[in-house]
């Protein structure tokens, strides 16, 4: 009793802190009285949990309010329709104008970024955040996202499922100061356990968090990532069944030359997907364009995209309906035809003008129609010698998927957990290879990375190309550099490396002139030449050079081109005159240290306001 009498005391000082850090303080000091001491990998295990469950309920309400703007269609629309009986199905037109003003509104007053799917957002959160998102989301995303796509908006329901997520595992880690590293963990763990509750893919989750969210990044926090989503998995389960989103025909392969129709799916996928973004990308330069303020934008589109979802009802929302009548080969090839073009048009147009919602469901309807349209005409011309259409269907989605957001292991893992049929899947890794592959050749961002390219983001390097667009070489190069001369034996290069802890010198010849590098790696590969070899014998004399007027990205791009951690920098009057050195830990410390200083206005409070 001594004990917790001395934490409550230690409680009660920290009044001024928010009343869920007040209680971690009390917990975590009992547990250290006691010498249950909770380590941080432990608490981040147990929190990833907590964001599992939350994450696992918000995919549940997220997906009530879709159903719940849906009805609105059937129970206010419907007999407001009938005293207009003359109208047909144009007497719903108004529906997807109310909902794109709807989301202006929430977007103008509220929070800008629940724009487009949000996962853009949170890996910029992730990489250059500190995995810091604002509190307001957890309620806006959803409330936003929920009327688009149920007013008849044509987007998806995983990307604001996934935002909403990660909002759980900012806001959780920023309420108990954990470290930025665990932050992002946290915020991971929040988008797997989305992608998991709402598509019931426990596994699928983990690959999307560890290869979209976290690009790979860490392996570390893989404990905690499969916590969370078999949590949000638990609680999907709980409310939607444990069966699968789709529903597929028994698979057998007829023919080996079906693998050339799947591998001539796989290249068609990859000219779809690149289609796709483009026309993301399209629209919404033409919105802005346009001029037009954000509500009359948001109710020119909706009247666009009314007219598409009245004439073809088939596009409007996330569009599962329409792909499992492909699946169960239910549709003519010139339908499927169609809804893929209409299709892609109609999501251009909501989330190109500021709609708010995912491109995931989306580009599974656009890959299921082109691959039923394909199946189809495969079928004609090896009749006995495919397996029919439904497993094009599926496979087409999947490609167009990968093609579209660069993450194969994601398409083939959430397709086959989604159906559960594992039959499909050497036909199912064949094309998503290939079309994953074609798209990344011709378009080097994926429809996720194009939003952070477009805001000067290059996030496959993780680094913001305009900050180091705006530093130079010349800002952060060393002048005074220790160099060798090229009649310098090995032995005597040996004793400088010990001397002054380089890695590499730059090799100058009698007149001082730069004529090569020498490296550690180079010593070492020159074992057999004897200890009075000149460095002039095993140096590398073709190097890389900047000039002092560079900027840093160029710079740090030359570094990846032959992966070396220096450049030499040379006057641009004389190639051969060494006027400095600059490192790739120079780059990122300056890189580092400019990117703090935009960032002072983001601080903790930011997140829970």
């Amino acid at each position: 009793m001594k004990r917790l009498r001395q934490q409550w005391e230690i409680y009660k000082k920290c009044t001024h802190l928010p009343w869920i850090q007040r209680f971690f303080r009390f917990t975590s000091g009992t547990l250290d009285a006691y010498h249950l001491h909770l380590s941080e990998s432990m608490l981040t295990n147990i929190l990833a949990i907590v964001v599992g469950v939350l994450s696992g309920y918000g995919a549940v309400g997220f997906r009530w309010m879709i159903a719940s703007f849906s009805r609105f269609w059937g129970e206010v629309f419907v007999p407001w329709a009938d005293s207009f009986s003359s109208l047909g199905v144009w007497a719903f037109l108004p529906v997807p104008i109310i909902g794109m003003v709807l989301v202006s509104l929430i977007v103008k007053y509220f929070a800008q970024e629940v724009t487009g799917s949000g996962i853009p957002d949170v890996m910029e959160s992730v990489a250059l955040k500190d995995g810091r998102i604002r509190a307001r989301l957890i309620w806006a995303r959803p409330l936003a996202s929920a009327i688009c796509i149920g007013f008849g908006g044509s987007a998806g329901r995983e990307g604001p499922i996934v935002h909403l997520g990660a909002a759980f595992g900012s806001v959780t880690a920023s309420l108990l100061r954990m470290s930025r590293e665990r932050r992002k963990w946290l915020v991971a763990c929040g988008a797997g356990a989305g992608i998991a509750a709402t598509f019931n893919t426990p596994i699928a989750g983990v690959v999307f968090a560890m290869e979209i969210i976290l690009h790979g990044s860490s392996l570390r926090s893989f404990a905690s990532i499969v916590l969370a989503t078999v949590s949000g998995s638990i609680i999907g389960r709980l409310y939607f069944g444990d069966d699968p989103a789709f529903t597929v025909p028994a698979y057998a392969y007829e023919s080996n030359i079906e693998i050339i129709f799947y591998a001539i799916l796989g290249f068609t996928a990859a000219a779809i997907g690149i289609l796709y973004t483009k026309m993301v990308y399209f629209s919404e330069d033409v919105f802005n364009f346009t001029k037009l303020g954000i509500i009359p934008k948001a109710a020119f589109s909706g009247l666009l995209i009314g007219v598409i979802v009245c004439i073809w009802p088939e596009v409007r929302g996330v569009g599962y309906d329409t792909i499992n009548a492909a699946l169960a080969d239910s549709m003519v090839w010139h339908m499927m035809l169609v809804l893929m073009v209409v299709k892609t048009l109609a999501t251009s147009l909501t989330l190109g003008s500021g709609g708010s919602g995912g491109i995931f469901a989306p580009a599974l309807f656009i890959g299921a129609m082109l691959g039923g349209t394909l199946g189809t005409g495969f079928e004609a011309l090896a009749p006995g010698l495919t397996a029919g259409v439904p497993p094009y269907v599926l496979v087409g989605m999947a490609a167009v998927f990968s093609a579209t957001t660069h993450a194969p292991f994601t398409a083939i893992v959430t397709l086959f957990e989604m159906t559960g049929n594992y039959n499909i899947i050497l036909p199912l890794m064949l094309a998503v290879v290939i079309a994953t592959v074609i798209s990344n050749h011709f378009l080097h961002d994926s429809i996720y990375t194009m939003r952070l390219t477009r805001k000067g983001i290059r996030f496959h390097w993780g680094t913001r190309s305009d900050i180091l667009e705006s530093l130079k070489v010349r800002d952060i190069m060393v002048t005074e550099v220790d160099t060798v001369r090229e009649n310098t034996t090995k032995a005597e290069l040996f004793e400088l490396f010990k001397e002054k802890h380089h890695n590499g010198f730059p090799v100058m010849d009698k007149n001082n002139r730069l004529v090569g590098v020498v490296t550690l790696n180079d010593y070492h590969n020159a074992s057999r030449l004897p200890g009075f070899a000149p460095v002039d014998k095993f140096s590398t004399h073709i190097i890389l050079t900047s000039f002092p007027g560079d900027d840093l990205s160029s710079a740090l791009q030359k570094m990846r081109i032959r992966d070396i951690g220096r450049l030499m920098v040379v006057s641009k009057q004389d190639p051969k005159d060494l006027v400095g050195i600059i490192t790739r830990t120079d780059i990122l410390k300056a890189y580092e240290m400019a990117l703090r200083r935009l960032q002072t206005d983001d601080t903790e409070m930011d997140v829970i306001t």
